[in-house]
């Protein structure tokens, strides 16, 4: 399948990496199993009774962030954050982190990365196969969340799946005349569900509306014995220049001020009830925990809280 540059541009929405890694789709890592890995390929958590793997599909650098998150604030501002935060101002590195989320009785995946190769490899590290997966559920319809659903000449990744997306967001996609969408998705229109925010997956899975970010995005609440875990999604796509500062403006948020007002009302959530999110563009293995600063955020990396 061709992606063309707004495709491109959208994969971009929910990852800071630089277009030419996107066309690439794989990192060197991805390629050559024997290269040496910057990042471990899978995280495993228990929650309850539910195993939860954090998968690394892919990961690569950014030039020049500030173009696209932060776009309303100045320069200065933008490097004093970074430079008080530890980070460089003119670089960022980014990471797609699908989940497979294994209740005992399904094996249900959240996002499927831009293409399918890195997330079979990180799979595979922990012994699943794409015929053991029983539910993919999308979050939403950006490049890199539906990208890895089929293979090149459009047979699905996962032949023994049921197909799980948000109402709002499919009917979005469905009239935008997509190429992605209607390579990706539309195939598998029959085959799925479709949830209004508070649906439930399975027992124990919740949807949680976080519109903003595109206009059905969805988040997903875990809830085994007395454990919660929420997958946010593309809520905030960089644990300093978007979960730190949720007012700041993301390029690509398809209404920043929803997004904006998504962000506060679900890391506000967090925060008050100390639950852990998982974020598919944070750090890897992408959990931690939300703290509340005044008007911000800090995220609080995961050491071995849910081992």
């Amino acid at each position: 399948m061709k992606l063309n540059r707004r495709h491109a541009l959208l994969a971009g929405a929910a990852l800071p990496l630089a277009a030419p890694a996107f066309l690439r789709a794989r990192p060197a890592v991805a390629q050559d199993a024997s290269a040496a890995t910057p990042f471990p390929l899978s995280r495993q958590f228990n929650l309850g009774d539910m195993k939860v793997t954090a998968l690394l599909a892919g990961s690569g650098q950014q030039e020049n962030p500030h173009e696209i998150f932060g776009l309303n604030v100045d320069q200065a501002t933008f490097d004093q954050v970074s430079q008080e935060n530890f980070i460089p101002a003119d670089r960022s590195m980014g990471f797609f982190t699908p989940t497979l989320v294994d209740t005992g009785n399904e094996r249900i995946l959240f996002d499927t990365g831009m293409m399918a190769g890195g997330l079979l490899q990180a799979m595979q590290d922990v012994g699943y196969a794409p015929e053991n997966v029983t539910h993919v559920v999308l979050t939403h319809m950006h490049p890199d969340h539906i990208g890895g659903l089929t293979d090149d000449a459009g047979n699905p990744t996962f032949p023994e799946a049921a197909y799980v997306t948000g109402q709002t967001e499919f009917d979005h996609w469905a009239g935008q005349n997509d190429e992605m969408f209607e390579a990706k998705v539309r195939p598998f229109a029959e085959r799925m569900t479709f949830l209004q925010p508070e649906g439930s997956v399975a027992s124990g899975i919740t949807a949680v509306e976080a519109f903003g970010h595109t206009p059905g995005h969805m988040a997903y609440m875990l809830e085994s014995g007395d454990r919660r875990l929420l997958l946010t999604a593309d809520t905030a796509n960089h644990y300093v220049w978007s979960l730190q500062n949720p007012d700041w403006e993301v390029l690509y948020d398809a209404d920043k001020p929803q997004a904006a007002e998504t962000r506060r009302r679900i890391l506000g959530m967090l925060a008050s009830d100390r639950t852990p999110m998982l974020g598919y563009h944070m750090p890897f293995p992408a959990v931690g925990f939300v703290e509340q600063d005044g008007e911000s955020f800090r995220w609080v990396p995961h050491s071995y809280q849910l081992v």
